[in-house]
């Protein structure tokens, strides 16, 4: 069926991610039960590196997101060939990156081109810039900026429609959704070893050397063939979540082609694989806690109250006797109803939703559990996934040389579960992927973007996925940063108030800068 503009923009782009690796590797929910389509819009040759995009109308794409293409703007596609590897370029192997230009026919005064990356990694920039079009009153761009740039949305490398990684089956998806979210008995966690060992080896089967050709890096160097095919002197991007590290990298690889640079909801680079892990369970951890302080003072709205933890810690614990059957002939394991719970937590208003679908659970009906926990997995009422997590886990082991061992996550995992008690222990096993993960690893680079313009580095308070600690961090190793916060809950922040709106705005229009120390209210 169609799907629907989304109401609030967090939910169209944020994305689980942690420095150097993926320990929850998952997008935040989407609320449609439709598949993007893996096949670029383009019907031109893709451009060769350096030379323009042939751009073809593409109004079959919003059709299959949304059912319709928002009103005064039009659409079109194109792709461009990028080298497999831009450390031999000379080999004449390449991948296809396609794109969509949203171009409003208001536009006056045109500046260049807005390019838009929602996280992930694995998140599509196609589909969301077509969400994103759909203009603010629905959670998307607001006019002053859509009647001066472009909207460009591009699939990374890997990603969608540009080559997807697949290599994980439906079976051991479902399977990773629904193991035990903390796996204290020996057989219990040998068990999830196995399955991420599986996991592992079969995408090392599939695409053997190809695997660190999905890097950071190497994606970042995809964004200035972008640049130069849609023909802007300089890069103007808007980056979410781990579109942050891909941001900072292309700034940190071409400073001189940078006109500005927005990045919401910070990834720290300069953390190791642990200590970015133990950073976002830190920061769902705080964000849960925030949420059981709204079920409590919100009683009428939360039928879980007084105490949401503990009715979220019984339900797991429920769940490991006797978990309900789904209607699908799914059972609501504990793995299921932490995934439910992670989902909600990417925006406020999955609080009230969480709390209902845990009460219902209580009272034998699971289905809001999986309506959450399958917004979240990109699950299909098929069976079938997306290719966001294989995407997802290729590209964050790709970036990452310093996994720890088997041994190591064991012993992070009692240690974690004691200092942050619903998530230590599930982000410390969340590491297993990448200590299996075949090949040759390439690290992105971590250092200043010297002779860059500023960039604008955006941090929300409550921010569970990447914590707003992370904020300062980034800004600081780029040297050219400047903290904008937002004291909201939730992933990422524009365009969620006017004061964050106004700033952002300012900034990619006029090159102003917001003022240092600017700290926009929730609402």
């Amino acid at each position: 069926m169609p799907r629907t503009p989304r109401l609030v923009l967090a939910a169209l782009v944020a994305a689980v991610v942690v420095t150097a690796g993926c320990t929850l590797p998952a997008f935040a929910p989407d609320d449609s039960d439709s598949a993007a389509p893996t096949t670029s819009g383009s019907k031109a040759p893709p451009a060769v590196p350096g030379t323009q995009a042939q751009w073809t109308p593409c109004p079959e794409v919003p059709q299959d997101l949304v059912g319709r293409g928002a009103s005064g703007m039009s659409y079109d596609c194109a792709s461009v060939a990028v080298p497999r590897d831009w450390n031999a370029p000379q080999s004449g192997e390449t991948y296809d990156v396609a794109m969509i230009r949203i171009r409003s026919r208001t536009q006056q005064d045109r500046i260049g081109s807005l390019l838009i990356n929602p996280g992930g990694p694995g998140g599509s920039g196609i589909d969301t810039s077509v969400y994103l079009s759909f203009g603010q009153a629905l959670g998307g761009l607001p006019t002053a900026v859509t009647d001066k740039f472009d909207i460009v949305g591009f699939d990374p490398r890997g990603v969608g429609r540009s080559n997807p990684v697949k290599c994980i089956s439906n079976e051991d998806q479902d399977a990773t959704f629904a193991a035990p979210p903390d796996p204290e008995s020996d057989a219990e966690f040998q068990e999830l070893v196995a399955l991420n060992k599986r996991v592992a080896e079969g995408c090392g089967a599939k695409y053997g050397a190809q695997l660190p050709l999905f890097s950071t890096e190497q994606a970042a160097h995809d964004m200035d063939a972008i640049r130069a095919a849609v023909g802007d002197p300089k890069t103007t991007y808007l980056g979410f979540s781990y579109g942050t590290l891909l941001g900072a990298t292309y700034a940190q690889l071409f400073p001189d082609k940078v006109r500005a640079l927005v990045l919401d909801g910070a990834i720290n680079p300069k953390q190791d694989f642990i200590a970015g892990s133990e950073s976002q369970a830190k920061g769902f951890e705080r964000a849960f806690t925030n949420f059981t302080a709204w079920c409590k003072a919100n009683a009428g709205k939360c039928p879980i109250a007084p105490d949401g933890r503990g009715a979220v810690t019984d339900a797991l614990a429920k769940a490991k006797a006797s978990p309900v059957k789904g209607t699908d002939g799914r059972s609501a394991t504990a793995g299921w109803i932490f995934v439910a719970v992670i989902s909600s937590l990417y925006t406020e208003s999955g609080w009230q939703q969480l709390a209902k679908a845990v009460d219902d659970l209580q009272a034998g009906d699971a289905s809001g559990i999986f309506e959450l926990a399958d917004q979240y997995a990109d699950r299909k009422p098929d069976g079938s996934y997306s290719n966001l997590f294989d995407a997802n886990l290729t590209v964050n082991c790709a970036d990452t040389d310093d996994a720890p061992t088997v041994e190591r996550i064991r012993q992070l995992q009692g240690e974690w579960r004691k200092k942050y008690p619903l998530f230590g222990a599930t982000l410390a096993v969340g590491m297993l992927p990448c200590t299996f993960w075949p090949g040759k690893k390439d690290p992105y680079p971590v250092g200043p973007a010297t002779g860059s313009p500023p960039i604008v580095v955006v941090g929300t308070t409550g921010d569970p996925a990447t914590p707003y600690e992370n904020t300062a961090e980034l800004a600081k190793m780029l040297g050219t940063g400047q903290v904008l916060t937002w004291e909201g809950e939730g992933h990422t922040a524009y365009p969620s108030t006017k004061c964050i709106v106004d700033a952002v705005d300012g900034y990619l229009i006029d090159l102003k800068v917001p003022r240092v120390g600017l700290r926009c209210p929730p609402q």
